[in-house]
């Protein structure tokens, strides 16, 4: 169990970095093909569509970390929450948007062909206290 929990917050690590560089090339060999990723205003994204953000240029991290990381293997499942912490901008059509936030994150793996894929993304921002 401990060897897949490494191999799970290697992987996080790896699409952090990925995220933050617009390496569309690990994200597509990383996300599962029904990926669903929800962003931190609702909206929800298929695959092509979260590729298309980093493909266009819209989106660009100044920088993206985490902490707080939790692993939790369930077999070929896993779900990771952690803290993300971004700055950058989106921009498109529809405006620009300056990203300096803090967002709960979490990820949910799966193992599918020997290998873990990231299956679903939920975005949540910290604002403050409950």
């Amino acid at each position: 169990m401990n060897n897949q929990i490494e191999e799970l917050n290697r992987l996080v690590e790896d699409w952090a970095t990925a995220e933050q560089r617009g390496d569309t090339a690990f994200l597509e060999s990383t996300l599962a093909d029904d990926f669903v990723g929800v962003g931190p205003r609702g909206f929800t994204l298929t695959k092509e569509q979260w590729l298309a953000r980093h493909e266009a240029g819209n989106l660009k991290y100044e920088s993206l970390g985490l902490d707080e990381i939790e692993v939790r293997p369930y077999g070929d499942a896993a779900v990771t929450v952690c803290r993300q912490t971004a700055e950058g901008v989106y921009e498109d059509e529809n405006g620009r948007y300056d990203i300096h936030e803090q967002f709960r994150a979490t990820l949910i793996f799966v193992k599918q062909r020997e290998r873990w894929l990231l299956a679903g993304l939920q975005l949540s921002p910290i604002l403050g206290r409950p």
